[in-house]
């Protein structure tokens, strides 16, 4: 089986869960840059021959598998069509080529996940795909140095509970820092989950977290691939720790960042209504796919999966995860541990415990 990849599209500055055959260095070195991360690549001069090539291998690999057949048809049609034009004869720089297709693939497919890119190290050829012991290490740091995706989790005034993912990294990583933040906050009286500034992350990741906040295994969605041509059936399932379970309230917060495999997790959860969402409509990007070389300096994210969710049968491509009570991402928390506030007051029989609710109200 191939390893999933994690890619980051330069030009939204988020990240994608992928599937594919690359070494995990370019992937590790994919979501690292973006611009303001490090020194600038140094541009080169391309010839005809590079051109060709990118647009040939970005063609057939449209063709081939992206995830709708026809449009991935049409757009290799498309691109082939535009490149015995001269469409791009006059371009000799690379950086300028691979915005150039950028742009002419986002406005073909409305993909927000479709982009070429340049690198000024080469790209290095795959064998197998799998990737050495030293870039597993590479992409262990990364994943690491960002604590799984789990930034933060805390309890709030209220005895209300606080996660904040930044992105959903592979289980291996991932599990234990989700399980410990379940564990932590397993005994408070509702729960705020933050994924305003989540990027994305591994879909097996995703349905983990997931399956903390249901009580019996749930039918999330069903991923389909293209290139296979299979489909997988996602439901919860097991989890390391305390199961937080389905009976308490749950608000999850968005923001226009809020993209791909953390749309996923938004979205699941209000379909079937275990969680209310607050804050701003998300990025709209649901396709996952793999990053592919398109030559020695060139690569290209190609989506080749669709969800399809277990409620709804549709996804959020292009329209994004819609929140319940739709607020500014600034103002998201707030509003949100206010409405928990509220709904947890009248049902409290504790005195005690009521008396405290409604000065955490108070408070905000």
């Amino acid at each position: 089986m191939e390893m999933k990849r994690l890619f980051k599209p330069r030009r939204l500055a988020i990240g994608v869960v992928a599937v594919g055959a690359l070494t995990a260095a370019v992937a590790v070195a994919l979501a690292a840059h973006k611009p303001g991360d490090g020194p600038p690549q140094k541009d080169m001069v391309i010839d005809a021959a590079a051109r060709n090539e990118a647009v040939e291998h970005a063609a057939s690999l449209l063709q081939a598998r992206y995830v709708y057949a026809d449009k991935g048809a049409t757009m290799a049609a498309e691109l082939r069509k535009r490149l015995q034009a001269g469409r791009y004869d006059s371009i000799t720089s690379a950086e300028a080529f691979a915005s150039k297709l950028t742009d002419e693939l986002s406005e073909l497919s409305h993909d927000k996940h479709m982009e070429v890119r340049y690198f000024e190290v080469a790209v290095p050829e795959t064998g197998n795909g799998e990737p050495s012991a030293e870039e597993r290490q590479q992409e262990l740091f990364e994943m690491r140095w960002m604590n799984g995706g789990v930034d933060s989790a805390r309890r709030l005034p209220g005895n209300l509970g606080y996660i904040e993912i930044r992105s959903f990294a592979r289980p291996q990583v991932a599990t234990s820092r989700i399980a410990a933040a379940m564990g932590l906050l397993v005994e408070t009286k509702g729960l705020i989950i933050d994924l305003r500034r989540c990027h994305g992350g591994d879909p097996d990741t995703v349905l983990q977290a997931a399956s903390y906040l249901y009580d019996v295994p749930t039918h999330l969605n069903d991923i389909y691939e293209r290139y296979t041509n299979t489909t997988e059936k996602r439901w919860t399932g097991d989890v390391t720790g305390p199961r937080y379970g389905a009976q308490r309230k749950l608000y999850l917060l968005t923001g226009s960042e809020t993209i791909s495999g953390c749309e996923d997790f938004a979205y699941a959860l209000q379909a079937n209504h275990r969680a209310v969402i607050v804050g701003e409509t998300t990025a709209g990007a649901a396709n996952g796919g793999s990053p592919q070389r398109l030559g020695a300096h060139f690569m290209m994210f190609v989506p080749t999966f669709r969800p399809t969710n277990a409620v709804t049968g549709k996804d959020w491509e292009g329209v994004g995860v819609v929140p319940n009570q739709a607020v500014s991402a600034k103002k998201a928390l707030e509003v949100a541990q206010k409405d928990l506030l509220q709904a947890l007051i009248p049902i409290e029989a504790n005195p005690m415990a009521k008396e405290k609710l409604q000065g955490a109200l108070e408070d905000l």
